[in-house]
Parts: C-alpha cells; sequence; structure tokens
C-alpha cells in the first residue's frame, strides 16, 4: 500500500513541473499534457518526440502498477527513469540559468522518487 501512495505521488509531482521558454511563454506540465492530449487527436505527427513521449509512457507505467496488487519494481523504475529524463533535464535547466521557479517546481519529484526508489530497496532486503 505505501509503495502506491508513493507512485501515485510520484504521478502527480511530476505534473507539477514548471517550465519557462521565451519572453511570455509559461506552463506546468500537467497543462502542456491537456494540450499533447488535444493535439494528439487533431495532428499526431506533432508531438511524437522522445521528451514528450518517454514522460507521458512512465506515467502510463506508474499508472498501471497502481492496479496491481503488489506495484511492480522494474514496472516502477522504469516509470520513475522516464520521467527523470524530463525533469532532471528541467532541474539542470533550473540550477544553470538560476530559474528558481523551475527548479523548485522539480524538488518535490525528486524527493518523492527518491523515497519511492528507497522503499523498493527496503522491501527486497
Amino acid at each position: 500500500m505505501k509503495q502506491k501512495l508513493l507512485n501515485v505521488s510520484v504521478i502527480i509531482t511530476s505534473l507539477l513541473g514548471y517550465l519557462e521558454w521565451g519572453q511570455d511563454n509559461k506552463m506546468f506540465l500537467f497543462q502542456m499534457e491537456s494540450e499533447i492530449f488535444t493535439k494528439l487527436i487533431s495532428a499526431p505527427s506533432s508531438v511524437l518526440h522522445p521528451f514528450i513521449l518517454l514522460p507521458l509512457f512512465g506515467q502510463l507505467l506508474l499508472v498501471i502498477t497502481l492496479f496491481q496488487s503488489r506495484p511492480g519494481k522494474w514496472l516502477t523504475y522504469a516509470g520513475i527513469g522516464c520521467l527523470s529524463l524530463l525533469l532532471g533535464f528541467m532541474f539542470i535547466i533550473g540550477v544553470i540559468d538560476f530559474q528558481y521557479k523551475i527548479l523548485l517546481s522539480t524538488l518535490p519529484f525528486i524527493i518523492v522518487a527518491i523515497f519511492s526508489m528507497r522503499n523498493i530497496r527496503s522491501q527486497l532486503m
């Protein structure tokens, strides 16, 4: 049960990521995902990019673990790994450009992902 709650927390915190680009462009990841799903229906080729598909695949893997009686450790690791590609990149951008909003928006995901992986490792021992 604890691992399921951690997986839900990983999914929720991944949606809280914040991006700014250009002069007036800024969005949270949950806003971007809603745009991606609408574009997926109208223009599917416009959303075919690894930084779009891999995090979505990671979220899908984590959602699958919620329906398992005991969440699979490899699905959880793979889901966190796919999400970490985008959110880790955002974290690095926040550090390099001193974008505190981007940096702070990725910290909850990083913290919860570490707790989730530690929980899986403690179950193995």
